[in-house]
């Protein structure tokens, strides 16, 4: 199936969701509104002849220094139809939220999970959204452009942490 299918059917479908679209090296890429990522999630996944049946990955991207926004990216493929396609939905920095797709791919929960962990953007109605690489303590978003360079945290977060698994 062609990448230009793939965006007429989506376009056809929201076109009140679509910022932008573009193909490179025939790769599809849509921008949508964060307010229509289940909609268009649950379609592209039970769309017969889409079938989006595998999110290969979810991640965030801080562009807050150059555009004022955050951006939750998934990359998603058709295990039968042997095609993919990538959502990005921006996400202004003054409201770092977006619905979970959890209920559309399970393999969401742990993308989503790093997601929150890293850059601090939460999930609304995910199941069990909490820290997943990082101690409790641990204070900041890593991969946020704002986070310290020496990206340190007290010595004594690494000690409470190591003492309580042994």
């Amino acid at each position: 199936m062609d990448t230009e299918f793939i965006a007429t059917a989506i376009k056809s479908n929201f076109p009140q969701a679509i910022i932008d679209s573009s193909i490179f090296r025939n790769e599809l890429t849509l921008t949508i509104k964060k307010e229509f990522i289940i909609q268009v999630a649950r379609f592209l996944k039970e769309d017969k002849e889409l079938h989006f049946n595998f999110l290969s990955d979810l991640c965030g991207v801080d562009r807050v220094e150059t555009d004022g926004i955050f951006e939750v990216v998934y990359h998603l493929y058709s295990i039968d139809k042997n095609h993919r396609v990538r959502l990005k939905v921006p996400i202004p920095s003054n409201e770092l939220s977006i619905p979970t797709v959890t209920d559309i791919w399970k393999t969401a929960n742990w993308h989503e999970r790093e997601t929150y962990d890293m850059f601090g953007i939460k999930f609304t109605g995910h199941p069990d959204l909490r820290k997943i690489l990082t101690p409790e303590d641990f204070e900041g978003y890593p991969l946020r452009k704002d986070y310290p360079i020496d990206g340190r945290q007290p010595p004594a977060l690494y000690d409470t942490y190591r003492k309580g698994k042994e």
